[in-house]
C-alpha cells in the first residue's frame, strides 16, 4: 500500500499539487491513522494534509477519484444480451462445455486467465489487472504515444498468449466456448485500454503539459492562435516566477570583493599594523530602473502584449518599471498595466495606441519631448519592435540621446536578422547607437533577454 501511496503522490504533483517530502510523511501517518476503508474519510484526509488552496483541492480531488476509482472490467457483448440466466447458470454451463470438450476437469485444462474470463469473474479480473499494472511498471507511463506499449505489457503479465493458445485448442472441439473467449478478450483489451489512458492521465499529465510548454516557448508569438493566449499568458507568468526566484532571493553570503589594502593598514594602526580587521572592496549593486517603449502596430502586437506582461510581473525583481506604448503616437501604459487584467489592460492599450502604422520618429519626438527625464544613468532602456517606420523619417538621432543617457539601450525586433535592412526597415540604422540588438520572436528568446538584462544589475 506504501508504494500506491507513492504513486498517488507522484500523481497528484503531476495535477499541479505541491506535495513537499514533508507532506508526503504527514499524510502517511494521517492514512495510518484512518485507514483504506472508508473512501471518503480517506479523501477528506488528503485534502486536508497535502492541499493549501482552493484550486489544489479541487485539482487533489479530481486526481483522488481518478486514481481510486479503477475502470470496471467490461462484459462481453454476447453476455450483456443474454438476460434470462444468472451469471451462476453461465459460469456453470461454460465450465461444464469446457470439461466435456477436453474429457477433464476444465480447471486443469485452461489457463488462469481462460478461467477468469468463462467464470466472469470481476474481481479476479481486476486483481489480475491491477498485478499486470505493477509488474509492467504502468506508473512510468508519460506519452500518449506508449499507449499501445503499456496496454500489450499488461495483457503480455496476465498471460494473453496461453489464451489465445486455449482458443485455438477450442475451435476444433468447442467452438462455442471457442468463441466466448474470443468475444471476452475483447473486452478484456478493452478495459486494460481504460486503465492504461487512465494511467497516462494520472501519470503523464506533467510531461505532456512539460513538452507542451516546450513546444509553445519556441512557437514565435506573433502566430501565436486565439486559442493558446491564455496557455502562452500562462507560460509568461511561469517565466515571471522562475526569474522572480533566481534573482530576487536574498544572498546567503555576500561577495566581499578585493581585499582593501589601505584601508586595512589605517584600520590596524593601532596594532601596529597587524591585520585584526579587514576592509574590503565592494561592488556597487545598481537597483534595476527599466523603460520600455513599445511598438503596439499590427504587426508587432501579439509579442508587445507578452512581453509587457512578463515585465510588470517582475515586480519583486524590477521594482521601478515605466512602460510605453506606440504606433503612431507613443503614451504611457504603466498605471494600466498595474491596475488591470492582462485582457482589459491589453485592449485599453490597443485602443488607445494600437492599429495604427508605425511612426517611430514621431513616437521618439513624444518620448524626448515629454519624458526624457525618466532616463538616468542607472536605467536600461528597452525598445522592443520591428524598425519599420513606413519610409517615415525614423529620428536615429534621437535614438542616439537615450542610449547617451541611459545605462544600456537593448532592441528587442521580433523579426528574423536576415529581414533587417529591408524594405522600410531601419534596423541596421538604430542598431548602430544600441548596447544589444537582439532576435525576440518566441517565449524562450523573450526569457532569455530580459534574464540577461536583469542580471546586469546583480
Amino acid at each position: 500500500m506504501r508504494e500506491n501511496l507513492h504513486r498517488f503522490f507522484r500523481a497528484a504533483r503531476g495535477a499541479g499539487v505541491r506535495v513537499s517530502p514533508a507532506e508526503s510523511i504527514d499524510a502517511m501517518r494521517a492514512v495510518a491513522q484512518v485507514g483504506f476503508s472508508d473512501r471518503g474519510i480517506l479523501r477528506d484526509t488528503f485534502l486536508l494534509t497535502l492541499a493549501k488552496t482552493q484550486d489544489e483541492k479541487k485539482a487533489l480531488g479530481d486526481c483522488f477519484d481518478l486514481f481510486f476509482d479503477q475502470p470496471e472490467p467490461s462484459q462481453a457483448p454476447s453476455e450483456a444480451g443474454e438476460r434470462d440466466q444468472s451469471e451462476t447458470d453461465q459460469s456453470s454451463a461454460a465450465s461444464d462445455a469446457a470439461g466435456d470438450a477436453s474429457g477433464g476437469d476444465p480447471a486443469e485444462t485452461l489457463g488462469p486467465l481462460a478461467q477468469m474470463l468463462v467464470s466472469q469473474d470481476r474481481n479476479a479480473i481486476a486483481t489480475a489487472i491491477a498485478n499486470a499494472s505493477e509488474a509492467a511498471s504502468l506508473s512510468e507511463i508519460r506519452y500518449f504515444t506508449q499507449r499501445g506499449i503499456f496496454s500489450g505489457r499488461l495483457l503480455d503479465a496476465m498471460g494473453i498468449q496461453r489464451l489465445r493458445d486455449d482458443i485455438d485448442a477450442l475451435t476444433a472441439t468447442n467452438p462455442a466456448l471457442a468463441e466466448r473467449l474470443a468475444a471476452t478478450l475483447e473486452a478484456l483489451r478493452d478495459t486494460v485500454r481504460q486503465t492504461v489512458s487512465q494511467a497516462l492521465l494520472l501519470y503523464g499529465r506533467e510531461e505532456a503539459e512539460n513538452l507542451r510548454n516546450e513546444i509553445l516557448r519556441n512557437a514565435p508569438l506573433s502566430r501565436i492562435e486565439p486559442r493558446q493566449v491564455e496557455q502562452m499568458r500562462f507560460l509568461i507568468r511561469q517565466i515571471a516566477r522562475r526569474l522572480r526566484e533566481r534573482y530576487s532571493k536574498p544572498r546567503k553570503r555576500q561577495r566581499r570583493g578585493h581585499l582593501d589594502v589601505r584601508r586595512t593598514l589605517r584600520r590596524n594602526a593601532a596594532w601596529g599594523g597587524i591585520p585584526f580587521l579587514t576592509a574590503w572592496k565592494r561592488r556597487h549593486r545598481d537597483k534595476p530602473k527599466i523603460v520600455a517603449l513599445c511598438d503596439v502596430s499590427g504587426s508587432v502586437a501579439r509579442v508587445s502584449d507578452f512581453f509587457l506582461l512578463l515585465i510588470h510581473s517582475l515586480h519583486e525583481v524590477v521594482s521601478d518599471v515605466r512602460s510605453f506604448a506606440f504606433s503612431g503616437h507613443l503614451i504611457e501604459v504603466s498605471d494600466i498595466l498595474e491596475t488591470q487584467s492582462p485582457e482589459a489592460a491589453m485592449a485599453e492599450i490597443m485602443s488607445k495606441a494600437g492599429f495604427g502604422s508605425s511612426d517611430y520618429g514621431s513616437s521618439f519626438a513624444d518620448f524626448e519631448r515629454e519624458w526624457m527625464n525618466a532616463i538616468t544613468p542607472q536605467t536600461t532602456v528597452i525598445v522592443l519592435g520591428d524598425a519599420r517606420s513606413n519610409n517615415l523619417d525614423p529620428r536615429a538621432d534621437i535614438l542616439r540621446r537615450i542610449g547617451e543617457r541611459s545605462k544600456r539601450l537593448v532592441w528587442l525586433n521580433p523579426e528574423g536578422r536576415m529581414t533587417w535592412g529591408f524594405g522600410d526597415s531601419e534596423m541596421p540604422r538604430y542598431a548602430t547607437f544600441c548596447t544589444v540588438v537582439r532576435q525576440c520572436a518566441t517565449a524562450q528568446q523573450l526569457e532569455r533577454a530580459v534574464s540577461d538584462i536583469v542580471a546586469t544589475y546583480q
